[in-house]
């Protein structure tokens, strides 16, 4: 009897332990399982991300994935299939388990990899790119040359450089001179006849109708034609958007400058062209926006003219050694002609005239390469009044002290609206990065940065696992 009661009693005991001993290898497989598919989507989602586009990575220091992959149809299914393969690839069998047939345990395989939200390049008007962009250039300093154009900004507002427009004053002018009567005179035969002003002005406006890039430019011959139809570009077509995942940003001054030292450092402007590029001059493209090289180099050039006019004009009339040469010169034209009238307009004639030609000589030493200062000083004024009929003949090609060319296109693009300048920073990668093999339908709007993943796993032995995670490359 005492036998019966211990083998009963084993009996019940083994039981108790076999029951414990498999729930816990039950347990130990579920969290081994658990265990598999957390280091499977982490190595599959970091090899997703690894597939960047190389060439957008080699030419703009950036980090996107084509959902194209090289392909003519981008779309979320492509990475979800890459995902998927990834999985799979990590969660299949050892090379010993496939040619022993061995299963294991944990053997287990993706049943489903979706990605529900997503960020694009372009989203929020180019958040995300900024975003990208600012982790780039997080670990540079802000450029001197950046500090200077901001700081320089702020003389040129405060002396209303970029307010005063001196053309539209001198077209008024110019409607004045015209309204002056001169009185007929007797020439030496007796017959009258009219005398016209030895104006030195009307040679310098004789030559504004040629446009300031053919004035100004050493060699208008050389200048860009070069073209582009911007429709099919981001900034102009109809953008493919995310789900909103993470396009938030919020930008301090510090941010602004370093994007602007982002395009400068990757674009090319006229005096730097960049080789191998649909548009030579790309910076002023961020500027100007326009479709091809010259309207944008003309753009500029405008801008450029229209705040060296304000600045030479500014310094001419408050020297008092050229004001009087002026003055002198307009006084005895119109005592020649016996027209007190014309003094004053022909004065003004002429110190308009001056301070367009000087600024005709500054443009014409950026182009070469030299450098302006913003504000003149009696030794850096470089025309006399007496070279003044024949302007272009004496324009400089060198210059020691003041701004580059370059220094003054920093100057205009921190005018810009930061949103509009990424879309078109946007336009000029997607126009390279279309002349790389396998890239000719590339866009921004398909590039991923942030991707949430849904992902679910079944094992062999009954075992489900469901996982989420996001990843990206500030994540």
């Amino acid at each position: 009897m005492k036998k019966g009661y211990l083998t009963v009693f084993l009996s019940l005991t083994i039981s108790i332990m076999l029951s414990l001993i498999l729930a816990l290898l039950y347990g130990a497989r579920v969290g081994a399982i658990r265990m598999k598919t957390e280091c499977a989507t982490d190595i599959s989602m970091n090899s997703v991300l690894a597939e960047y586009n190389r060439e957008l990575f080699e030419r703009y220091d950036l980090l996107l994935v084509d959902c194209s992959y090289q392909s003519e149809t981008p779309s979320i299914a492509n990475v979800e299939e890459h995902l998927k393969y990834f999985m799979n690839g990590n969660l299949d069998q050892s090379l010993y388990g496939k040619v022993t047939g061995a299963r294991t345990m944990i053997a287990a395989e993706c049943a489903n990899a979706s990605i529900p939200a997503y960020s694009f390049a372009t989203d929020g008007e180019g958040a995300v790119l900024r975003r990208q962009i600012l982790e780039y250039m997080k670990g540079e300093p802000i450029m001197d040359e950046l500090a200077e154009a901001s700081a320089n900004l702020v003389i040129l507002s405060n002396n209303g450089y970029d307010t005063h427009d001196v053309e539209a004053e001198a077209a008024e002018n110019r409607e004045r001179l015209g309204n002056v009567e001169i009185p007929t005179q007797i020439d030496e035969n007796g017959e009258e006849y009219q005398p016209s002003a030895d104006n030195p002005a009307d040679a310098v406006e004789s030559q504004k109708g040629i446009g300031v890039v053919s004035l100004a430019v050493p060699d208008p011959s050389a200048v860009s034609t070069k073209a582009v139809d911007l429709s099919p570009f981001a900034s102009h077509r109809d953008n493919n958007r995310g789900t909103g995942l993470d396009e938030s940003e919020a930008l301090s001054v510090t941010d602004v400058l370093l994007i602007n030292q982002y395009m400068v450092e990757k674009t090319g402007c006229f005096t730097r062209p960049r080789e191998e590029t649909v548009l030579k001059y790309q910076l002023e493209y961020l500027i100007g926006g326009k479709e091809n090289d010259f309207d944008n180099l003309e753009h500029c050039a405008r801008i450029l003219l229209f705040w060296r006019e304000a600045s030479n004009f500014a310094y001419l009339i408050n020297d008092s050694a050229k004001v009087t040469a002026v003055e002198v010169l307009a006084a005895a034209t119109a005592a020649l002609l016996m027209s007190p009238g014309l003094y004053e307009p022909l004065k003004w004639s002429v110190l308009f005239a001056w301070s367009f030609a000087e600024s005709i000589s500054d443009m014409r030493i950026l182009y070469s390469g030299g450098r302006v200062p913003l504000i003149k000083t009696r030794e850096t004024w470089r025309l006399s009044l007496e070279h003044l009929p024949f302007f272009r003949e004496h324009l400089g090609e060198d210059g020691g002290s003041g701004l580059t060319y370059e220094d003054y296109l920093r100057m205009l693009l921190l005018l810009g609206d930061t949103e509009k300048k990424t879309m078109r920073m946007a336009d000029l990668m997607e126009m390279d990065i279309r002349q790389t093999p396998g890239n000719g339908h590339f866009r921004l709007d398909w590039c991923l940065d942030v991707f949430e993943a849904q992902l679910t796993v079944n094992s062999r032995m009954g075992v489900s696992v469901d996982m989420v995670r996001t990843y990206g490359y500030e994540k």
